[in-house]
């Protein structure tokens, strides 16, 4: 067994649907690998949108540290834990902030916001449905 295959077998596991499975290393990376319907252009969409966000500054969204297209799997920061309760208002005023950056996110639930505590800020994770918006494209 490789060692990336060992390190995902001792990892937490955050999400597992027909879509993807997401699981957390205890060394503060997470691993999404994409499955089901349309899974590749979700892989392509998710890494396009996070190098886009990185390239702008946005810094409250994971940061990219590989894609391995083979195997439709991404490694990213981690953006801290899910949120259980957030206000509506507040929840609109992020997802607007993202589209300051020229992405919107196309799933803006609160199974998409995140808090982390070593700053204090709420994140918004999982971009494989959003739009780089017209006029931010390069």
């Amino acid at each position: 067994m490789a060692l990336t295959e060992h390190v995902l077998d001792e990892m937490l596991q955050v999400k597992d649907t027909l879509r993807s499975t997401v699981q957390a290393s205890f060394d503060g990376r997470v691993f999404k690998t994409y499955h089901g319907p349309d899974a590749q252009a979700r892989f392509d969409r998710e890494v396009q949108v996070l190098r886009f966000l990185e390239a702008r500054g946005c810094n409250f969204v994971p940061r990219l540290s590989d894609a391995d297209p083979a195997k439709l799997r991404i490694t990213t920061t981690n953006c801290g834990v899910r949120v259980e309760h957030l206000d509506e208002d507040r929840r609109k005023e992020l997802f607007a902030e993202l589209e300051t950056y020229g992405v919107r996110h196309d799933d803006p639930d609160m199974r998409n916001v995140t808090y982390r505590q070593s700053d204090g800020r709420f994140c918004i994770v999982d971009f494989e449905l959003a739009t780089i918006l017209p006029g931010f494209e390069k």
